[in-house]
């Protein structure tokens, strides 16, 4: 399973590796990316993650969570 979360206000390197780690520690997920100049975050997982958990980990990283997506 795959979902792409929008992540507004990262500006730097730092911000990518705060949402990546933020995003790496929900239970389940196998791989965290972060584009950041595409502004968003992508998870992999062999089971569904709510969007909500998605969500949660975006905004305790500091940062606005936006439109997610599947796939």
């Amino acid at each position: 399973m795959r979902k792409t979360i929008v992540v507004e206000g990262m500006s730097c390197n730092h911000c990518k590796m705060r949402v990546t780690k933020a995003l790496a520690s929900i239970a389940g997920v196998t791989v965290a990316e972060v584009d950041l100049a595409g502004k968003k975050g992508t998870v992999e997982s062999a089971s569904e993650i709510p969007d909500e958990v998605l969500k949660n980990a975006v905004m305790d990283a500091g940062y606005v969570p936006g439109a997610i997506t599947k796939g």
